[in-house]
């Protein structure tokens, strides 16, 4: 019986590694986004269970997940682009 051995490219390797920055840089992307929303919510009126939170924290949060949101999408597109090189 002879087993064969699958080679691995270096371009499987490279799209796997931009998938998993790609995925873990839009999970922080999420948990930024919570924040704000939780935030918005509270200032709202709504009670979504924080301790305090005021418009101020509010509007910090909002520009943090805003401009966080657009650095990890220019990364998660040139992450992309490192796993399409061949």
């Amino acid at each position: 019986m002879v087993e064969e051995t699958k080679k691995i490219s270096v371009s499987e390797v490279k799209k796997t590694i931009a998938t998993a920055l790609a995925a873990a840089f839009g999970f922080v992307i999420a948990l930024l986004w919570v924040s704000v929303v939780t935030g918005g919510l509270k200032v709202a009126g709504i009670d979504p269970t924080l301790d305090t939170f005021d418009l101020g924290n509010w509007i910090g949060y909002l520009i943090t997940a805003i401009v966080l949101t657009v650095v990890m999408v220019v990364l998660i597109i040139l992450v992309s682009r490192l796993g399409s090189s061949k």
